[in-house]
């Protein structure tokens, strides 16, 4: 595992420490997880063409089966 650095305002990293406080973690494990979980979340790309399908076919969706 690679470690990085990173600079933040005093305040933020004060809201960093409680919002991980609250979750019984450590700051820097809240923003591990926070990465990772950025890096799993869909693609702007992708909820693009998924909006794109459901506007598009929207009629067909309300219809009965």
């Amino acid at each position: 595992m690679t470690d990085i650095r990173i600079t933040t305002p005093d305040d933020s990293l004060v809201n960093l420490r409680e919002r991980a406080a609250a979750y019984g973690i450590s700051h820097e494990e809240l923003v591990r997880v926070s990465i990772e979980h950025s890096l799993e979340a869909p693609g702007e790309e992708f909820e693009r063409a998924m909006d794109y399908v459901l506007k598009k076919n929207e009629e067909l969706y309300r219809r009965p089966a």
